[in-house]
């Protein structure tokens, strides 16, 4: 039986920046964080998947925004799934958008797996105060995160 060899990588997990974007599309306006730092990540094939998940807001103001009441409904749960989906080094937060009475959260994952069996156990165990739906796919050279890292006009600060 032959050996594989086996590369190991050295990754250190940047430090998060925050930005904000806003923009319209299709007449509504659209208000990003994106998470700078991962602007020159490398090595960016470490964490080669990309996760998108979409809430659907049930309270909402004028140009779909949620209301304060909704935002206290959706926002704790989406920073407790933020921290739950980067647990132990397996995810980087790329972006959430607020766009048309929706929520969407993306990130950058290393074990697909982990992350695949931990929202399905949200989902099983009912365990989500809004519906929501995910999409995970392999996107090795980061081509779904191009777009955001063009609209940052300035290097973040080191």
């Amino acid at each position: 039986m032959e050996k594989q060899q086996v590369e190991e990588i050295e990754v250190v997990l940047p430090k998060e920046s925050y930005g904000i974007l806003e923009w319209q599309d299709e007449g509504m306006l659209c208000v990003a964080v994106l998470n700078s730092a991962l602007k020159h990540f490398e090595p960016k094939k470490v964490f080669s998947w990309h996760l998108s998940l979409i809430i659907d807001f049930e309270d909402f103001i004028e140009n779909g925004m949620p209301s304060q009441q909704e935002q206290a409904i959706v926002d704790p749960f989406c920073d407790k799934l933020d921290e739950e989906i980067k647990a132990g080094g397996n995810a980087l937060f790329l972006v959430h958008e607020t766009w048309n009475k929706t929520r969407r959260l993306v990130w950058r994952i290393h074990d697909p797996d982990i992350a695949q069996a931990h929202l399905q156990f949200i989902i099983e165990h009912k365990n989500h105060p809004r519906q929501f739906d995910y999409r995970m796919e392999q996107d090795l050279n980061w081509e779904q995160a191009k777009w955001y890292f063009e609209q940052i006009k300035t290097e973040p600060a080191g």
